[in-house]
């Protein structure tokens, strides 16, 4: 990464940090993108520049490059679906390091109205990048049916051990609720 885009996404993540504190002491929908701006030392044509919606403070991660990464990393001998839920929570390891912040991004993308159906729009981003990854180079559509049938799958799972995670305040850790949702969906973990 160059020294440019590691400011860049320095100033990114400043920003993001402070629009999600001031959401979760103010309200989301009481609190300005003027509001965030001050309070991240920028312009609101800063804010803009990295985030194109109000909705894109909360919402905006980098989790859909890192999945279809990791997804092609996993042995290919594998079911299809014990390498996606691994993908995902090893993602999810890499992504909420900072608990408290993904607690707090969580809870609002649950509680606000407003985010509820971008969150859906991000699963579906997320879903398309994992099948295009799993699918990469193939025409076959027999398996563009599977990887979106056990990515779908794999992506409501993961919903629910995320639901509760929220609900129980970060406890117990999220790989373990992964374990046991997929436990519970397929019969046996990842």
């Amino acid at each position: 990464m160059s020294s440019r885009e590691r400011r860049r996404a320095e100033t990114r993540h400043t920003i993001q940090r402070h629009a999600i504190r001031l959401f979760v002491d103010r309200g989301y929908d009481a609190t300005t993108v003027n509001d965030v701006a001050t309070a991240a030392g920028v312009s609101a044509m800063t804010v803009y520049r990295h985030f194109a919606t109000k909705e894109d403070l909360v919402l905006y991660d980098e989790f859909d490059q890192q999945a279809a990464a990791t997804i092609t990393e996993q042995p290919a001998d594998e079911p299809l679906v014990v390498r996606i839920a691994r993908t995902l929570a090893a993602t999810y390891d890499q992504a909420i390091a900072d608990r408290e912040f993904h607690l707090a991004r969580l809870r609002l993308m649950i509680s606000t109205p407003a985010l509820q159906a971008r969150h859906l729009d991000s699963q579906y981003a997320t879903q398309e990048a994992l099948v295009g990854a799993i699918c990469a180079g193939s025409q076959d559509p027999a398996l563009e049916f599977q990887a979106r049938a056990a990515v779908s799958a794999c992506l409501g799972v993961v919903h629910v051990a995320l639901l509760r995670w929220a609900a129980e305040d970060g406890e117990p850790e999220l790989r373990e609720l992964f374990g046991e949702a997929f436990t519970a969906t397929f019969g046996h973990g990842f």
